[in-house]
């Protein structure tokens, strides 16, 4: 199937169904409200995609039923850094070959995954209607989960931009390099200025002391209080361990594979301050998901 094919059928999809709300009114009724939180950053290379695992990792032992939605579309590489080698991926959803529920797969410690595709460039921009059909069946079973950690692609493509709006929180992740806080402060401008977000979460990834990790959030907010109406909160750290780097090369998460080191206790905080947030209410008889087209 093609991918013009696949739109017409998304279409014809729309046309039936009208946005329905009915996914989220089932949800409803079964008590649970997931709390959806987007982790981005500006700049490539800061440890993204090793905090996600890291966290889903220690929120499942926290008893949480955890969700991650590999939303790096056309380069995902949540799987590979697990140890995963999933059959089907977002791909063959937007295809129309599969259903959503169908290409989520299993992780360590019961931690559930939807694996995006590798290489594939028509993913990293989705039409409307292939949103719709993603997020349509999304809603079908996300009261499922209590959390769902949305891995999004680096940069400010409408792809990023789209997940980190329809996010409950937003968790910026930077290093101390000087490109990478110039890179977060950018994504918080751009979400700030377009589309009105105000608030935002740091975490410091890769920080040689909580000192220097303390430097990076007191210099970013400084710049965000005095040219950006938003609010910014301090999460947490992740300091430099070579666990981290042992755990990559093992195709493990940190937490799983050495969970005293020290890395593995700057999660456990990070994780336990994210499990005593409860997930916000919304309103009745609508979606969470926007069907707004993000702007070129």
């Amino acid at each position: 199937m093609t991918r013009n094919d696949a739109s017409t059928k998304i279409i014809r999809l729309d046309e039936r169904k009208a946005v329905s709300s009915e996914p989220v009114a089932r949800g409803r009724r079964m008590g649970k409200t997931p709390k959806i939180i987007a982790i981005t950053s500006g700049k490539g290379g800061v440890g993204k995609t090793n905090i996600v695992a890291n966290l889903g990792f220690t929120l499942r032992r926290f008893g949480k039923k955890v969700l991650i939605f590999d939303a790096d579309l056309g380069l995902g590489n949540l799987d590979v850094l697990l140890g995963l080698t999933p059959q089907y991926n977002l791909s063959h959803v937007i295809r129309g070959e599969k259903h959503l529920s169908e290409v989520i797969v299993t992780g360590p410690g019961g931690l559930k995954i939807l694996p995006a595709a590798s290489g594939i460039q028509d993913l990293t921009s989705l039409t409307k209607q292939e949103r719709y059909l993603v997020f349509s069946q999304l809603d079908e079973f996300l009261h499922e989960f209590d959390i769902m950690l949305i891995d999004t692609a680096a940069g400010i493509s409408s792809n990023v931009l789209y997940f980190n709006i329809n996010s409950d929180e937003i968790l910026i992740v930077a290093t101390p390099e000087p490109t990478s806080i110039t890179d977060a402060y950018a994504m918080m401008k751009v979400l700030s200025v377009k589309y009105s977000t105000d608030h935002f979460k740091l975490v410091v990834n890769a920080a040689a002391s909580v000192q220097e990790a303390d430097d990076v959030f007191r210099q970013l907010n400084l710049v965000a209080d005095r040219f950006l109406n938003i609010s910014m909160e301090y999460y947490g750290c992740i300091l430099l361990d070579e666990n981290i780097r042992k755990g990559v090369r093992q195709q493990r998460a940190v937490t799983e594979m050495a969970p005293l080191a020290v890395a593995s206790r700057n999660f456990v905080a990070l994780a336990r301050k994210i499990a005593s947030t409860p997930a916000p209410e919304r309103r009745s008889g609508t979606t969470h998901w926007s069907m707004t087209e993000m702007p070129r």
